[in-house]
């Protein structure tokens, strides 16, 4: 299909006519800005085709504010060699007129004609909407509506597919949609949609069949029950007969003789226990008198070592008495040897004093100097800065007004050869004897004159000449010399100079003195930094610590090697070293100071000795008098007495203890314990079985009763008729959903087969465009005909990635590429295809760009694309046709 021409008008924002001639069987390219009128004209398009001449909801269509208006479209194609003419006008004088060839058609006849030839459908009344448009609705791209295309690809499913299946036979068509549709309606009777389980009447026999099954079984169950607790009732008369002995009475007699047998064992277990306490008493008091011997025996121990210390300590003592002389001696020679090394450094300190004392004065009588020869200087250079300013300061020099008055004297300079430039000359050459009068002058002879002011000229004999030089320009020079000549002498004035060079003299005067003011205050800084007053008092303290020091040098006493005060010099030539003298006073301490820590720790040990003997002899003395004492040796022998009568108890209570043990062994009392439990359960479970044989016998029998009155036999023979029919039925209707199903199952292979036959040159050419955009990726498609994932290679292998999450632009491009197989589709079938492309590709960025260009011009060569953009200067390369849109509107 090629569309040729288009004319539109009064439709929205053309209200003249407006047409547009020639299409391109390829790209057409319209290009504008925003709300240049690309939307109107695909506006018109649709309206044309989808919309039905008579509706009422076309008011859009009107221009804006214009209701009188009758909104039409006028449109040419071609298809397979016939040319069509279609012509609409909308609420205005409404009619629709078709012109296939030579044929005519009217109203809604047309527009079904073009319904059926492009694959779309009118609502029955209002506005067409997009599940009306069918195949154009996916051709042609509204804006913004490019990744869309789920909703679109359904609404135009039926066409596609009748339109790609009417050669593959009857399950292809409506008739074998009919048949799918009637054998699922058949199988919904039986079994659900979407999980096939059994519903309606085969679901009812079945839960009846069920129910009869369980309550045949229930009664099957009774009937055992029945049968079985008629067993039981003759079991229970039968232990009944056994339980009337009472054969319980006979191990409850032996339960109480184990209990008098362990009675008796309990009574020797208790006279053991008594035996066994009083062993133990026994042993500890044996214990307590072995530890009483055992302190006895260090006592004696301790009197043996308090000998032994009594007598060391008085040999220390000695000893230490002994070394008592020459332990004072040493003492006393130390303190000789550390006297005179404290006088000999007392010397020497005395000596080092009067050196630095003598060398202190020499530095401060050196300074002294130096200060007093500065301070003559400082005052000399003082008194010159100050006769230096008294020379300055009558000198008046301001550097902005001397720089005004240079600007003045360079502009007096100009105006005075402006003047002259423009002044009237005078040159004369006179006779001898001859003269003239010019003002006040009289000329003769040859010369010339500048006339810069007028001037009265007197040739005698002749008359007088007015000559008026230069005209306004010069005289207004004259004026404007004369102020700044005015302005310049009042500068001079003001400082006091004659002229320029008299105070350009001054100036330099100035900056000389400056200059040697700024020397001397240099050179004053260096010497008297903080002043000269600060140098003097400098000086005075200087005299001050000369005086002290030379004080305390005459005060210092003479020794046989010292300094003479007057002059600082020394009198002997083998002073004293006061380092050295230190270190002999420091060693000559150290050795007095062990000497006194040897005599102190002497008298230490001495009285710590003394002591000792003293508690030693005092500690032998009471441990000698406590052992000897007639108490303790009583004491002594009880000891042994008692201890030998425990030790003949513990052998008779031990001897006892074994006769004890032997017998409660031999009566087995723990045996005896488990015989009373065994034969006291036993009878007692005897007798709480025959109770309840009893009572079971009573319930047996009285249910016994209560079934045989409710004929279970017969009850059973008519539930068993019933469950055979319903068996039956629920075969039947088994087989019937089993073939049923079988049958859709066939029926729905087959049309997935049909489908997938449709899909293999859909795939083919979604393959061929993807190919130019992403080589060797492959694009699936589910059984609608949808893309459903976007499969491309990579490092690690090929990835498949679903359409729905690709990125907008992405899917944008996917929905292109599709539209353009879906087109290739249709012309293969024989049907017409038109590509509607309204801002298209606005978020593909310049290489997916560049692909889909390439994707677009393979297109062009098979269908007409209508491309509608306001960017035009990203599809230029197109190589297409361009209609621009201002143009359009202008003309």
């Amino acid at each position: 299909m090629r569309l040729l021409r288009l004319r539109v008008e009064q439709l929205r924002r053309f209200r003249e006519p407006v047409e547009i001639r020639d299409l391109e069987p390829g790209i057409n390219l319209f290009a504008g800005p925003n709300e240049s009128g690309k939307s109107t004209l695909v506006r018109a398009i649709r309206a044309a085709f989808f919309e039905r001449f008579k509706s009422s909801g076309a008011g859009d269509l009107q221009p804006w504010g214009d209701t009188s208006a009758a909104p039409s479209v006028e449109l040419e194609f071609e298809w397979q060699g016939v040319h069509w003419k279609l012509s609409k006008r909308f609420l205005r004088q409404k009619r629709c007129d078709l012109e296939i060839g030579t044929r005519r058609f009217n109203g809604d006849e047309a527009e079904e004609k073009l319904a059926e030839l492009l694959g779309y459908q009118f609502p029955g009344k209002g506005p067409s909407k997009a599940q009306h448009w069918g195949v154009p609705g996916l051709l042609w791209i509204e804006q913004g509506e490019g990744q869309a295309l789920s909703d679109s690809v359904a609404h135009a499913g039926p066409y596609l597919k009748s339109a790609l299946g009417e050669s593959l036979g009857d399950l292809a068509s409506s008739a074998g949609d009919a048949l799918i549709a009637r054998v699922e309606a058949e199988r919904a009777k039986l079994l659900t949609a979407s999980t096939g389980r059994p519903t309606g009447e085969y679901a009812e026999i079945l839960r009846q069949h069920e129910d009869a099954v369980a309550r045949l079984t229930t009664l099957d169950r009774d009937i055992a029950a029945y049968r079985q607790q008629v067993d039981r009732l003759a079991e229970l008369r039968r232990l009944r007969g056994e339980d009337e002995g009472r054969p319980w009475e006979t191990y409850r007699r032996q339960a109480a003789e184990a209990q008098t047998k362990l009675t008796e064992v309990q009574g020797w277990r208790q006279a053991r226990a008594h035996e066994a306490q009083d062993l133990e008493h026994c042993v500890a008091s044996q214990q307590h008198g072995r530890d009483q011997q055992a302190a006895y025996a260090r006592q004696h121990q301790e009197l043996e070592q308090r000998v032994r210390e009594r007598d060391a300590t008085g040999l220390r003592i000695t000893e230490l008495q002994a070394d008592r002389p020459r332990i004072d001696a040493q003492v006393e020679q130390a303190q000789a040897v550390y006297r005179t090394a404290e006088a000999r450094l007392t010397t020497a300190r005395r000596q080092a004093r009067r050196a630095v004392l003598a060398a202190d004065l020499r530095r401060l009588t050196a300074e002294q100097a130096r200060l007093a020869a500065d301070l003559e200087q400082a005052r000399t250079l003082q008194a010159h800065v100050q006769a230096l300013r008294a020379r300055l300061q009558p000198i008046r020099l301001d550097e902005t007004v001397l720089k005004q008055l240079r600007s003045m004297d360079r502009t007096l300079a100009e105006l005075d050869a402006t003047r002259q430039s423009a002044a009237t000359r005078l040159a004369y050459d006179l006779l001898p004897q001859r003269h003239i009068q010019v003002g006040d002058e009289a000329l003769s002879g040859r010369g010339e004159r500048l006339l810069l002011e007028p001037v009265a000229l007197d040739v005698p004999g002749i008359g007088r000449l007015h000559i008026q030089p230069g005209g306004e320009d010069l005289a207004e020079l004259a004026r404007r010399r004369q102020e700044t000549r005015d302005r310049f002498d009042a500068l001079l004035s003001g400082l006091g100079a004659a002229d320029l060079r008299q105070a350009e003299d001054q100036a330099e005067q100035a900056r000389t003195l400056r200059q040697e003011i700024d020397l001397h205050e240099s050179r004053l800084s260096g010497l008297a930094p903080q002043g000269v007053d600060a140098v003097s008092n400098r000086l005075a303290l200087l005299e001050q610590e000369v005086q002290t020091r030379s004080e305390a040098l005459e005060a210092l006493p003479r020794d046989a090697v010292g300094t003479n005060a007057g002059t600082g010099t020394e009198t002997s030539t083998e002073p004293l070293d006061e380092v050295g003298a230190e270190r002999e006073s420091a060693s000559a301490r150290e050795r007095l100071q062990a000497a006194e820590r040897q005599a102190a720790g002497h008298a230490q040990a001495l009285g710590l000795a003394e002591q000792a003997g003293r508690a030693a002899e005092a500690e032998w003395q009471r441990l000698r008098d406590a052992l000897q004492a007639p108490e303790r040796q009583r004491q002594e022998q009880a000891l042994i007495v008692r201890l030998a009568a425990l030790q003949a108890r513990e052998t008779a209570v031990r001897q006892s203890l074994d006769a004890l043990d032997a017998r409660i062994a031999e009566a087995r009392p723990e045996i005896l314990e488990q015989d009373v439990q065994r034969f006291a359960r036993t009878a007692a479970r005897m007798e709480q079985a025959a109770k309840e044989r009893h009572e079971e016998t009573i319930r047996v029998q009285s249910g016994l009763e209560a079934l045989g009155a409710h004929g279970l036999e017969e009850q059973r023979a008519d539930l068993a008729r019933e469950a055979e029919f319903m068996a039956r039925r629920r075969a039947e209707l088994q087989r019937r959903a089993e073939a049923l199903d079988l049958l859709l199952g066939l029926l729905r292979a087959g049309r997935q087969a049909l489908t997938r036959r449709i899909q293999a040159p859909l795939q083919r050419h979604l393959n061929h465009y993807l190919g130019l955009l992403f080589p060797q990726a492959r694009l699936d498609v589910d059984e609608d005909l949808l893309p459903e994932r976007l499969i491309r290679p990579g490092a690690g292998g090929s990835s498949g990635e679903a359409v729905e999450t690709l990125s907008f632009g992405a899917r944008e491009q996917m929905g292109l590429i599709s539209r353009l197989a879906y087109a290739d589709l249709l012309r293969e079938a024989g049907r017409p295809t038109l590509i509607i492309l309204d801002d298209a590709l606005v978020h593909s960025d310049h290489a997916r760009l560049d692909g889909m260009k390439r994707i677009l011009f393979d297109a062009a060569q098979r269908h007409q694309v209508l491309l509608f953009t306001c960017h035009p200067d990203r599809w230029r390369d197109l190589g297409a046709r361009v209609v621009e849109m201002e143009t359009l509107g202008a003309a």
